[in-house]
């Protein structure tokens, strides 16, 4: 084969690869990006945020090997209280105005009707590797015109001060005022458009 064909199969190899991937992104309206803690070691505060965006890039409806690449900002954290969001965006914990973003790259994996997402976190400008369990809620048309839309649940537990949130008051007993581990809970709900 002369060197002056394979200019040509590489490109055509490479359209080969990219051949049918698809990104979808987050439905905000649907999707909620939440987390618990321990309050005085006795009930669980919840909260939110506001303000994000992510991708999913798959190859197939399976979502078996896909990339997840997200984003949310830490002034829009939300706990339905005032006075405690903003000591949440104060240095004591995210520190919203030095580190305005948490993000998230890693790779959704298929294990028989089971998924595992990997990949890195960061928060407070702390990068660490974590590991999500996901249930996949299936995929179905939205529209006439091709459009779909997949829904999935993450859950996980992350270590707040592994990520240099080490704010620890404590209560009169001893009791932390609040948690170190903080619970992760996702429900997304994804599109894809043509």
């Amino acid at each position: 084969m002369k060197l002056k064909h394979i200019g040509p199969l590489v490109l055509l190899f490479a359209a080969g690869v990219s051949y049918g991937q698809a990104t979808w992104t987050l439905d905000k309206a649907h999707t909620k990006i939440g987390f618990t803690v321990t309050h005085m070691a006795v009930s669980e505060v919840e909260g939110n945020f506001k303000d994000f965006d992510g991708t999913v890039t798959a190859k197939g409806d399976d979502f078996d090997g896909a990339t997840v690449a997200f984003t949310a900002k830490t002034a829009s954290v939300d706990t339905d209280n005032e006075r405690r969001d903003g000591h949440l965006k104060s240095p004591d914990f995210f520190d919203a105005e030095k580190f305005p973003e948490i993000t998230f790259k890693g790779t959704l994996a298929k294990s028989g009707t089971k998924y595992v997402l990997k990949g890195d976190f960061t928060i407070h400008g702390v990068t660490k590797p974590v590991q999500f369990d996901v249930t996949y809620g299936g995929t179905m048309n939205s529209n006439d015109k091709g459009g779909k839309k997949a829904g999935f649940k993450l859950s996980g537990e992350i270590d707040r001060k592994d990520y240099g949130l080490t704010w620890a008051k404590t209560a009169p007993g001893g009791e932390l005022v609040v948690s170190d581990k903080v619970q992760i809970v996702c429900r997304i709900e994804a599109d894809k458009k043509v």
